[in-house]
């Protein structure tokens, strides 16, 4: 399979000919690079509102925004709902859905805007995870301590970090660089795009840095 990012929490996940992209940003959003494409699915965390999801895209994909199992094109995506994050600010607790894509022989977890730790019950449900695009960048999503607690928790075997900023994307969020620091990994250096199979998966858990 292989995975491409877009900056902040926007990836495109292909399998074969099944795609799907998560968290698309607008199209007019600075310093970025989103293209205007084709997708089967599009899925966004309910805590991230986008007026439009499915603009940009060239064909009108399934959009994927509440919790439930989905059955899309041949692929598998379970969206799960998690406790509120902390109030912050007086503003309302938040709400996140959390999805994760099986596709044919690997299983990918994307924790949106996540803001806080999981707990037990939460983890449970992710058990199985090959794959974890987590945020790392703090200022309303994990910063990089709990990032890596909730690492330790889920026990992925890629993980690849999102929602920090790089080159200007993502200015309200720390850098990547603490987050490297506390999983020991500070010589990754950054590919275009993920391409692997399950048999190319580590044994233990590896950092993977992608290109904006």
């Amino acid at each position: 399979m292989e995975i491409k990012w877009y900056g902040h929490g926007c990836f495109r996940l292909k399998e074969r000919t099944t795609v799907a992209f998560t968290d698309p940003y607008p199209l007019n959003t600075p310093n970025t690079n989103r293209p205007r494409t084709k997708t089967d699915v599009v899925t966004v965390d309910m805590g991230y509102a986008l007026e439009n999801p499915v603009d940009g895209f060239t064909n009108t994909p399934y959009l994927i925004q509440r919790p439930g199992e989905y059955e899309v094109s041949g692929l598998f995506v379970t969206t799960l709902l998690t406790a509120p994050d902390a109030k912050k600010n007086g503003h309302t607790a938040t709400r996140h859905t959390i999805m994760v894509f099986q596709f044919e022989d690997i299983s990918v977890c994307h924790l949106g805007r996540l803001g806080h730790v999981l707990g037990q019950d939460e983890v449970e449900k992710l058990s199985e995870v090959d794959i974890l695009l987590v945020p790392v960048g703090g200022n309303g999503v994990l910063t990089a301590s709990q990032a890596v607690e909730v690492i330790s928790l889920i026990e992925p075997l890629i993980v690849v970090p999102m929602y920090y900023n790089v080159e200007g994307n993502g200015e309200e969020f720390e850098g990547v660089e603490k987050f490297l620091k506390e999983m020991g990994a500070t010589a990754v250096t950054p590919i275009d795009e993920l391409k692997l199979s399950k048999s190319s998966l580590p044994d233990e858990t590896q950092i993977v840095l992608l290109k904006v």
